[in-house]
């Protein structure tokens, strides 16, 4: 992923896979406690409505003239869409009463703002970005042989250096990210906008009314309340499959920033290591990690509709 980050990153506590226990992050426990009364506020019929699932964006990054990061055999663009196919077929197909919207099933490449308009106008309850993560590489400068220089006393031998760049890495494993602080204006900005995908209380968002202001960022708190608990259960099923998880972070992601619900953006795994390039590309990786996704969404949803 490129485009789509900008270069703000808060790390938040790795999630911990427990047995029988639900995974709440540190984050996720402190915005719960920092927003219950703000949740108070809101209009319970409207908050009860968007705690059901019936509607879920699955966006595979990326696509057409952007190819996303490389490995040595595969473009990210191709691995993304083929993880969100399966992840949507997974859904419709046992989700009883979920219906899948996808921002492209095919190569093209949607803009960022063609996405949140999909997810916006497409009344989404929930928004899934897949990624494939990559490192930066490093440089090594290596003696490949000597010369002679100089003439007559001055004349010596010197090395030979040239710079070999390695792209592999061995890090592996997978991370969520949910959107950083420093841009929950444009949530909220998104929030307002699509105010009735938001809530089917008519008025409750009145532009003229001086405390839409407040239910707005009420519903921004909230949602961002429910993404970390969403990203939580995703990276411990993911984890739960023997995968190595980072956790759950924070980003500046303008793929989350202006879509107005709540919404994840996965990492599945490091393209420029070649062991998980190949499990990645592979049917039964690709399987594997829809299948996690799924199991961390289909928790979500049972959680958030008692």
């Amino acid at each position: 992923m490129r485009s789509e980050i900008t270069s703000f990153t808060t790390r938040l506590p790795p999630v911990t896979v427990l047995p029988s226990r639900n995974i709440l992050t540190p984050l996720f426990r402190k915005l719960l406690l920092w927003t219950g009364s703000w949740l108070l506020l809101l209009p319970v019929t409207s908050l009860a409505q968007k705690n059901r699932i019936n509607r879920i964006v699955i966006d595979a990054g990326h696509g057409g003239k952007d190819p996303g990061a490389r490995g040595l055999f595969t473009n990210e663009k191709d691995l993304t869409l083929g993880i969100a196919l399966r992840l949507g077929k997974m859904i419709e197909d046992s989700l009883k009463g979920v219906s899948v919207v996808y921002t492209r099933t095919t190569d093209v490449f949607p803009s960022l703002r063609e996405r949140h308009e999909i997810a916006n106008r497409g009344d989404a309850d929930l928004f899934i970005s897949i990624h494939i993560n990559s490192t930066a590489g490093r440089s090594e400068r290596v003696q490949t042989g000597t010369t002679t220089v100089g003439k007559g006393k001055r004349k010596r031998t010197v090395p030979v250096y040239k710079t070999i760049h390695h792209r592999e890495t061995s890090t592996s494993g997978t991370e969520t990210y949910v959107l950083g602080l420093h841009r929950t204006d444009q949530k909220a900005d998104a929030i307002g906008e699509y105010s009735d995908q938001v809530t089917d209380e008519p008025g409750v968002m009145n532009p003229a009314d001086p405390q839409t202001a407040i239910i707005i960022a009420q519903y921004t708190e909230a949602f961002l309340v429910r993404s970390v608990n969403l990203g939580a259960k995703i990276e411990t099923a993911l984890a739960a499959t023997g995968r190595r998880s980072f956790g759950v972070k924070q980003k500046g992601l303008e793929v989350l920033a202006g879509s107005a619900m709540p919404g994840v953006l996965v990492e599945c795994g490091f393209i420029n290591n070649p062991t998980e390039e190949t499990f990645m590309a592979s049917e039964e990786g690709q399987k594997e990690i829809a299948h996690a996704i799924y199991k961390g969404i289909r928790e979500f949803r049972a959680e958030s509709e008692r």
